[in-house]
């Protein structure tokens, strides 16, 4: 009888899947690298809120959740237009460890 985890891909003793087929294509690659960079800004943005000094005169766990949504879109807009560079060193690490190059798929060889 086969599993959920048994069809999606196999899985080691932690529960990571150790399915590498997704490394093959560098249009994955690249699109994992910028939710990478993403995620690594939004948490970047919300360190720098938990900073705070002081609270503000108009603060509520209203403002607080629309700056949160707000600060999850700028992230993605920063990783998209102004990457600062995480996510390509890690889309270049798996490539790396795929045995691909980025020029690669463009000449029809993987």
């Amino acid at each position: 009888m086969n599993t959920p985890l048994a069809i999606a891909g196999a899985t080691n003793g932690g529960g990571v899947s150790t399915d590498t087929s997704r490394l093959a294509s560098t249009d994955n690659l690249d699109a994992a690298g910028k939710r990478f960079e993403a995620i690594f800004t939004g948490m970047m943005l919300k360190s720098m809120r938990a900073a705070k000094l002081g609270d503000g005169l108009f603060d509520s766990k209203a403002t607080e959740q629309f700056r949160d949504m707000q600060d999850q879109q700028l992230a993605q807009a920063m990783a998209a237009h102004a990457p600062i560079g995480i996510g390509k060193a890690m889309t270049e690490f798996l490539a790396k460890s795929a045995a691909l190059t980025p020029s690669a798929e463009g000449n029809g060889t993987p």
